[in-house]
This record gives structure tokens, C-alpha cells and sequence, in this order.
């Protein structure tokens, strides 16, 4: 088993790396307390998962048997390292009054300054036991990136989704990019056409013929090409590009899918055709 063990300061970027680890295949267990650590390890190594990542911060029982904890495995051949968080207070003091979020070790007695402080003590010794990463000047993006380099993640093929819909029946919600299509030639209006869809071999035939459409088809598969990797710098998974055109029966769907052949070499593509599902549905 490989076990990434995350840990450090509140606000320094835990939830982060372990959002990081989970998009890259890993297990996850937030807040386990550490007195559960060999028992839930031994657990998931019997149920098969082979890479686990635990976040543990100061509020874990028996803290201080963490590096008593970390050999055991050690020793039972887990590949286990350990990730440390950090950043200035002054960081952290910002980051709490941005995000208006609680300090879990905030009480009646204990402003946020001397809850920061009081965390880092407790988590002193931990922070010797594993890499330590300052997050203080660090983004969100820099940070899953630069735990993805230490880790060597492979962060997986993005997940690109590709889907086809009529602007009559309103917007996809999970579009991340929206094409309108509804300025090229419409098969709808020759009439042997008009009952089938773009996944029929007359309608691809027709759309194929047209300059317009592949023109189309040729700018949106470029500017894709040029700009997917830089979505993938950005540590994005998933991407919905959403095609439309009135009815969502025939230039949306031959659109779709002729873009979706063309960038299988560039991710896992799949293809949702909403308006012939919805047609589907109703018959």
C-alpha cells in the first residue's frame, strides 16, 4: 500500500492536497484519528485499495503516538510518507478573516492569533516527521501542482464530456464552455432529413458537404487542442463543452460527435446527446 498521511496547520492547504490526492485515484479519510490509523489501513489494504491518502491535524487522539504509529507501518511494508503544511501566521490570519471560517481550536479563552499559535505547538513535533510545505505566498492551483510533481501523480487522463443540446429547452447547468451552432445549414429544413439525426449516415453526409460546418467543426477542434493543456496546468479532471443548435437532433449532434473523435488523443472523451435523450424519453 502506498499512504500519503497529510497533515498541518488549520488553513494551510489540507483539504487541498487531499482534494488533490482523491482526483488522482487515491482513498480518502479526512480527520482520522490516529489511535484508528493501523485499523483503518489494514481494512482498505484487505478491501483493495492500494493507494490511501489520511489527513490527521490537532485534534487526533493520541497525537503523540503518530511516529510511533508511522514505524509500525513502516514496518509492515506500508510505503508510507507524510506531507506537512504550514505558513506564517500572518497567512493564516488572513486566510480565517477571508474565508470567515472557524478555527477548530478557537474557544471563549483563545483568540484566532493564540488558536494558530497553540495549534502550531501541538503539531511540532509532527512537522519533523514528514516534508514540510509553506504555503504562505502559495495558490490553490500552484499548491495541487506542486504535490502532484512531489508525488509524482500522474493527476490521470482529464475526463472530457461533450454534449449536445437544443437552446429551446435552456442551458446545460454543468457547461463549462457552450458553442452555438445554429448559424450553419439546418438538415432540418430538406425533408427527407428531418426525421433522422446527426447520428444518421444521410444528415452526416449532408452536414460533411457543407464548408460552413466543417469550418465550424475545424476552429472548435483547435482551439480545444490549444487550450487543454493548459486546462490540464490547471489541474482541471473534468471539462462539459456543451454544443447547441435549435432542436439538438442534428448539427449539435454530428458536431459532438466528430469533436469527440477528434480529441480521444487528448482525453477520455464521452458523448451525451441531450435532446435525443429527452426525445427518447417522451416516446
Amino acid at each position: 500500500m502506498q499512504l500519503v498521511l497529510v497533515s498541518g496547520l488549520s488553513g494551510s492547504g489540507k483539504s487541498v492536497v487531499l482534494k488533490a490526492l482523491e482526483d488522482d485515484g487515491y482513498y480518502c479519510v479526512d480527520n482520522l484519528p490516529a489511535t484508528l490509523l493501523d485499523d483503518v489501513t489494514a481494512f482498505l489494504s484487505e478491501a483493495g485499495h492500494a493507494r490511501v491518502a489520511v489527513s490527521v491535524d490537532a485534534r487526533s487522539a493520541a497525537l503523540a503516538s503518530l511516529p510511533e504509529r508511522i514505524a509500525a507501518l513502516r514496518g509492515r511494508g506500508v510505503d508510507c510518507r507524510l506531507l506537512f503544511l504550514e505558513a506564517s501566521s500572518q497567512a493564516l490570519l488572513r486566510r480565517f478573516s477571508e474565508t470567515r471560517r472557524r478555527h477548530p481550536l478557537l474557544g471563549p479563552t483563545r483568540t484566532l492569533a493564540e488558536a494558530i499559535e497553540h495549534e502550531r505547538s501541538l503539531l511540532a513535533e509532527v512537522a519533523e516527521l514528514g516534508e514540510r510545505i509553506d504555503t504562505s505566498a502559495v495558490r490553490a492551483q500552484d499548491l495541487r501542482r506542486w504535490v502532484r510533481s512531489l508525488l509524482a501523480l500522474s493527476g490521470g487522463a482529464p475526463l472530457l464530456l461533450i454534449e449536445s443540446f437544443a437552446f429551446r429547452d435552456g442551458l446545460p447547468l454543468d457547461a463549462d464552455w457552450v458553442a452555438d451552432v445554429r448559424m450553419l445549414p439546418n438538415p432540418h429544413y430538406v425533408d427527407a432529413l428531418r426525421p433522422l439525426t446527426g447520428l444518421d449516415a444521410p444528415v452526416a453526409e449532408f452536414l460533411a458537404r457543407e464548408e460552413a460546418v466543417q469550418r465550424m467543426i475545424g476552429d472548435l477542434r483547435s482551439f480545444l487542442e490549444r487550450w487543454l493543456p493548459d486546462i490540464l496546468r490547471e489541474n482541471r479532471s473534468t471539462l462539459t463543452i456543451a454544443i447547441g443548435c435549435t432542436g439538438g437532433r442534428h448539427r449539435s449532434v454530428y458536431i459532438a460527435e466528430r469533436l469527440a473523435e477528434a480529441l480521444r488523443a487528448h482525453a477520455q472523451v464521452l458523448v451525451r446527446h441531450r435532446g435525443l435523450a429527452r426525445a427518447a424519453a417522451a416516446e
